[in-house]
C-alpha cells in the first residue's frame, strides 16, 4: 500500500471520529516519513477531534520550529487557540497562514469564524466572502455568511445565500430555517411544498428534520393555520428533547451548588479592583427582551452593545461541574476575570459594554464580586407568554430546557428562586425590567434604564430600532423595529393547545 492510500485511509477514519486509530497510525507515519508533513497534520487533527486542543498545540508548535513556513499548521494551530478561546493567539497564526497563502480557503473560513465570535461581523463578512471569490460552492460558507448577513439586516442578501445553500444541497434543512425567518409567508409561497416534500425523505437525520419542522411552524403561524403550526412545534421540540436527553435534575443541581457557593463566602473575602470597563449584563429568562433593551442602551453613543458573550457560561459552567482546591479557587476567578476582560479589549476601545447573555443570571453573585462595577439589568415577561416564546423558537445553543413544557416550567421555577437569592443579597443593585412595562411604558422605563446605567440621556435611546450593530438571536428581526404591541399576547392563538403548558407553570 503506497502513501497516497495510507493518507486516504486515515482521511476516512478522521471523518469518521476515530480518532484514536488516526493518532496512533499517523504518529508512526510521521516518524517513519518525516517529510510527509501531512500525518502530523493529520495528528494535530485528531487531538482537536477528541478535545485536547493542548496537545495538537504543543505538536503544531514542536514542527512549526522545523517548518515556520507551513499555512497549514498554522492554521490548525489557529483553529486549537480558537477552540480554547485564546483569540489574540488564534488571530495571530491565522493571519501568518494567511500571509503566507493567502487564498487558503480553510484559512479565510476560520477567519470569518474568529470575527463572528469576536462580534466583528464586518470582519467576518469579508473573510467569508473571499473564500467564496476562490470556491463559491462550499456549502458551510454559504450558510456562514447567510447568517452573518441576517444578524446584520441585511435580509435580501441573507436570503440569496441560504438559497444558495440549497442549491449546493437541497437536503440543507438548516438553509430552509434560515428562509422561513427572513419572510412573512402565504399559502402561495412554493417554498412551503418544497419544504413538506422533504419530510417524506428518509434519508433526512433527526438532527436535520427539527429545523424543518421549526420552519413549518413558523410559516403555518404565518398562515394562520395556528392547529397545524402547533403540530409542527409540537414535533420539533419532541424530536430535540429526544436528541439532547436533557434533565432538569442536572440543572436543579448546579443551581443549588451555585447557591452554596456564594453562601460560601470563599470569593467574598477576595479584594478585587473596579475595573476600567462598565459591564452592564442584561440577563433573565430568554425571550423577555433582552435583545431590544440591549438595542436601546448600545445606541448610546458611549456604549458597545456586545451581544451574548458565552464566556462566563462556559467559565462558570466548568467550574460547578468539577472540583477546585479552595485554595485555587480565588486564583482561577482572577483568570477568568483578566480573560473575559482581555475578550472585551479584544472587540472594543468603548470603555462602556452591554454583555446580554441571558442566562448569566445564574452567575449574579460571582459577577458582583469580580466585577464590582458592573451593572445587572434582569429582564422579566409573563411567564405564560415567555414560556411559549421560548417553546416555539429553536436555540442552538444550549437552552435545553426549552423543548417541553414541564422542563420550562421547572426551570422558570429554578430562575425566580434563584433570583429572589439574588435579590436578597444585592437589594438595590438589579434592576428590574418587565418587557409589558416596556412596551405600554415605554419612554419612562427607556429613562430609568439609562439613569440606572449612569449614562446622560440621549435621545437616540429612544430610536433603537434605527442601530446598525448585528444581532445574533432569534430576536433579529424584531430587535429592528420600533416597539409595537403585538407580541403581547402571542399566545392567544395557540389558547386551546397550552392546557399542559399553563398547569405545569400553576402546579
Amino acid at each position: 500500500m503506497n502513501l497516497k492510500e495510507k493518507f486516504k485511509i486515515l482521511i476516512n477514519k478522521l471523518n469518521a471520529g476515530q480518532y484514536d486509530e488516526v493518532i496512533i497510525d499517523a504518529t508512526l507515519l510521521s516518524k517513519k516519513f518525516p517529510e510527509q508533513e501531512v500525518f502530523v497534520n493529520l495528528l494535530s487533527l485528531s487531538y482537536q477531534g477528541k478535545g485536547d486542543f493542548l496537545k495538537s498545540i504543543e505538536i503544531l508548535k514542536k514542527e512549526l520550529k522545523k517548518s515556520p513556513k507551513n499555512f497549514n499548521f498554522l492554521n490548525n494551530l489557529g483553529l486549537s487557540y480558537l477552540k480554547l478561546k485564546k483569540y489574540k493567539e488564534a488571530e495571530e497564526n491565522f493571519l501568518k497562514s494567511k500571509e503566507i497563502n493567502p487564498k487558503f480557503i480553510n484559512t479565510l473560513n476560520n477567519l470569518g469564524t474568529l470575527y463572528a465570535e469576536l462580534n466583528n461581523n464586518e470582519k467576518a463578512e469579508k473573510y467569508f466572502r473571499e473564500s467564496l471569490v476562490i470556491n463559491a460552492d462550499i456549502l458551510q460558507t454559504n450558510f456562514n455568511l447567510a447568517s452573518i448577513l441576517q444578524s446584520l439586516g441585511k435580509l435580501s442578501e441573507a436570503k440569496k445565500f441560504f438559497l444558495k445553500t440549497l442549491e449546493i444541497n437541497e437536503n440543507f434543512t438548516r438553509g430552509d430555517f434560515g428562509l422561513a425567518f427572513l419572510e412573512k409567508y402565504s399559502l402561495d409561497n412554493h417554498h412551503i411544498k418544497i419544504m413538506e416534500n422533504k419530510l417524506k425523505n428518509k434519508t433526512i437525520n433527526k438532527y436535520d428534520l427539527r429545523f424543518l419542522f421549526f420552519a413549518l411552524g413558523k410559516v403555518y403561524e404565518d398562515i394562520k393555520d395556528f392547529k397545524k403550526s402547533f403540530k409542527y412545534f409540537e414535533m420539533a421540540n419532541n424530536l430535540k428533547k429526544e436528541l439532547t436527553n436533557y434533565n432538569i435534575e442536572n440543572d436543579k443541581n448546579i443551581f443549588t451548588k451555585i447557591m452554596d457557593f456564594h453562601k460560601s463566602k470563599i470569593l467574598k473575602e477576595k479584594k478585587v479592583n473596579h475595573n476600567e470597563k462598565k459591564i452592564i449584563f442584561i440577563l433573565g429568562m430568554p425571550r423577555t427582551g433582552t435583545s431590544m433593551i440591549e438595542q436601546i442602551i448600545s445606541n448610546h453613543s458611549k456604549v458597545y452593545g456586545a451581544g451574548e458573550i458565552s464566556l462566563l457560561s462556559n467559565y462558570f459552567s466548568k467550574f460547578f461541574s468539577s472540583r477546585i482546591d479552595d485554595k485555587e479557587i480565588n486564583n482561577q476567578f482572577d483568570t477568568y476575570r483578566s480573560d473575559y476582560l482581555a475578550f472585551l479589549d479584544k472587540i472594543t476601545n468603548t470603555n462602556i459594554i452591554t454583555d446580554k447573555a441571558p442566562l448569566n443570571f445564574r452567575w449574579i453573585g460571582i459577577i458582583k464580586t469580580i466585577f464590582p462595577n458592573s451593572k445587572i439589568i434582569h429582564c422579566t415577561r409573563d411567564p405564560f407568554e415567555n414560556s411559549w416564546s421560548i417553546y416555539k423558537n429553536e436555540f442552538e445553543q444550549g437552552m435545553f430546557f426549552s423543548n417541553s413544557f414541564h422542563d420550562i416550567a421547572e426551570y422558570y421555577k429554578l430562575h425566580n428562586n434563584i433570583m429572589d437569592f439574588w435579590k436578597a443579597n444585592f437589594k438595590n443593585e438589579i434592576f428590574e425590567l418587565n418587557y409589558e412595562d416596556l412596551i405600554n411604558n415605554s419612554e419612562e422605563k427607556i429613562k430609568k434604564l439609562i439613569q440606572f446605567c449612569e449614562l446622560d440621556w440621549e435621545e437616540n435611546c429612544l430610536e433603537f430600532y434605527k442601530n446598525k450593530k448585528s444581532i445574533n438571536t432569534v430576536s433579529f428581526l424584531q430587535a429592528r423595529k420600533p416597539i409595537y404591541k403585538d407580541s403581547l399576547k402571542g399566545s392567544e392563538n395557540f389558547k386551546e393547545y397550552l392546557n399542559k403548558l399553563e398547569m405545569a407553570l400553576k402546579s
